[in-house]
């Protein structure tokens, strides 16, 4: 044998008993505390032979086989008809103009040259997007919002038009629409996408403002030029989809609007006040581009811990499985997005959690623990879920999800997004008291945080959730790995002086929460 093969065979074996070794068994459940299976948890799921958790990879096998054997350790029955997993379809597109840009033609013509002025893409399963003589239409902020009397769609006709609608929504330039600084959903760049399409148009340029969006330019155009993703409908090839979906930077509706003849700066500045009303910009150009496709599946994971009452109510804890995977290197040379805390932390607190319901008399209501996949995509496994649930929405009764939640040191409050939009608000404020601490309402969700984990697809489908977020207020030393560390770097990676003190409080609240849920009303 030589050298090669035995240092081979060596390395298999390591692996081999690493890999049997990271398995909790059903008696180190029994006998683990509660932070050191919290800890093994985490580490294991965050360990580099997991490579990032990315979807649609070999670490997606290993990532959900593992979270479907915790559940099986834990005495949970599959919840998919007998099956641990829920596969659905992901398309992955890139979509090129045809011509380096599209060319507009009204009282002018005007280039726009991508990706400098303009970034698109299509979600449908097609080798080429050929719109001709589309036409453009400015529709403000591209909001149909009855419960805040505004409505940008109401006059104009956009079927098989292009919407140029701007983010965020009118609070953030007058605190006294809307909700002021903190964003609603109306002001996510996914809504008008979605309101687009029921409106019938054939696209959506979403236009770009760095203070509204939060970011620059560059964190459009690096997010779409390649890869983009959507669930796929196998039936329809996602025909149903818009046919242009996009952001438009400033200087590339400059150019639009210089085409059209008309003041950029005053129809924005008419946009943001009541009373305005959208209008056509009498350009039109082809819209050409060049796609290539790739459709694979991915999984959900989900265990359920049937409850004693036996009315088929539940309440579903959620918690994302996947990560970015293998990227770019940092400046160490790392290459692996371990997803330590973003979301390993949050997986193992689930799990945690469950080991909690697993030791006790059986609650009234079914225990859902659901790990979708796709968060970091765009929420696209919790949305897959919502259409096609193990427990029906109209029967579920809150999510409670798991996000990010350690490193925490323990703080004398628990800050909340999302407060006053349901009945969990007094859940929370009963939990937190009986630990000796508070809840704070954050309403500053200028960021649109709120609708940036898979919760708010329970919210969008009348389940009541709200983000748990760590406190303000340390008892002791500040937490020395915040989140502007990790956050989606290489560098989110698991350290034994993690302090978990303020998790495992924040998951003994969730656990609360959750047993009153599970044993009573949410009306």
């Amino acid at each position: 044998m030589n050298a090669k093969v035995f240092i081979t065979l060596i390395a298999l074996v390591i692996l081999g008993q690493a890999r049997a070794g990271a398995q909790i068994t059903r008696e180190r459940l029994q006998t683990g505390s509660d932070e050191q299976l919290l800890r093994e948890w985490i580490r294991v799921l965050s360990g580099d032979e997991f490579g990032g958790r990315k979807p649609m990879t070999p670490y997606e096998d290993k990532t959900v086989d593992y979270l479907a054997k915790q559940l099986r350790e834990l005495g949970m029955e599959p919840g998919f008809n007998g099956d641990w997993f829920q596969p659905f379809d992901i398309i992955s597109v890139t979509a090129k103009p045809a011509a380096g840009g599209f060319t507009v033609s009204g009282k002018r013509k005007a280039s726009l040259r991508y990706p400098d002025d303009v970034i698109t893409w299509t979600t449908r399963a097609t080798g080429k997007i050929d719109l001709k003589k589309a036409e453009y239409v400015f529709c403000g902020f591209g909001i149909n919002a009855p419960e805040y009397g505004w409505n940008d769609y109401e006059g104009i006709d956009v079927r098989g038009k292009i919407v140029i609608a701007m983010v965020n929504d009118p609070g953030f330039y007058d605190s006294g629409l809307f909700r002021g600084r903190n964003m609603t959903y109306y002001g996510r760049w996914t809504y008008k996408f979605e309101e687009a399409l029921r409106q019938g148009a054939a696209g959506c340029l979403v236009l770009h403002n760095t203070a509204a969006a939060g970011y620059g330019w560059h964190v459009c155009v690096n997010g779409h030029l390649s890869d983009n993703l959507g669930i796929y409908n196998s039936d329809t090839r996602n025909a149903n989809d818009l046919t242009v979906r996009g952001w438009l930077c400033e200087g590339g509706a400059e150019k639009l609007f210089q085409a059209a003849g008309m003041d950029m700066d005053r129809a924005v500045a008419a946009a943001k006040k009541p009373g305005f009303r959208s209008f056509p910009l009498n350009v039109k150009g082809d819209v050409k581009m060049n796609v290539t496709y790739n459709i694979q599946k991915t999984r959900n994971v989900c265990g359920i811990l049937r409850g004693s009452g036996g009315d088929g109510e539940a309440v579903v804890f959620c918690a994302h499985w996947d990560h970015l995977g293998i990227g770019k290197p940092d400046e160490r040379g790392d290459t692996i997005y371990n997803g330590a805390a973003d979301n390993a932390s949050g997986m193992a607190g689930a799990l945690l959690v469950a080991k909690k319901f697993t030791q006790m008399p059986r609650p009234e209501r079914d225990l859902v623990f659901f790990f979708p996949s796709s968060e970091e995509s765009g929420l696209f496994g919790s949305a897959y879920y919502c259409g096609h649930p193990a427990v029906p929405m109209d029967k579920t009764v809150a999510c409670l999800n798991f996000e990010s939640i350690g490193p925490a040191e323990l703080t004398r409050d628990v800050v909340i997004l999302g407060g006053g939009e349901s009945v969990l608000d007094r859940y929370y404020v009963a939990a937190a008291a009986a630990q000796g601490r508070y809840i704070y309402f954050d309403d500053d969700n200028s960021d649109g945080w709120f609708y940036r984990s898979d919760h708010y697809n329970f919210v969008k489908n009348g389940v009541p959730a709200v983000v748990l977020e760590n406190g303000r207020e340390p008892v002791g030393k500040p937490n020395k790995y915040p989140m502007q560390v990790w956050y989606h770097k290489p560098a989110d990676e698991y350290h034994e002086d993690w302090d978990l003190s303020g998790t495992l409080s924040n998951l003994n609240l969730i656990f609360s929460v959750g047993l009153s849920l599970s044993n009573g009303s949410n009306k």
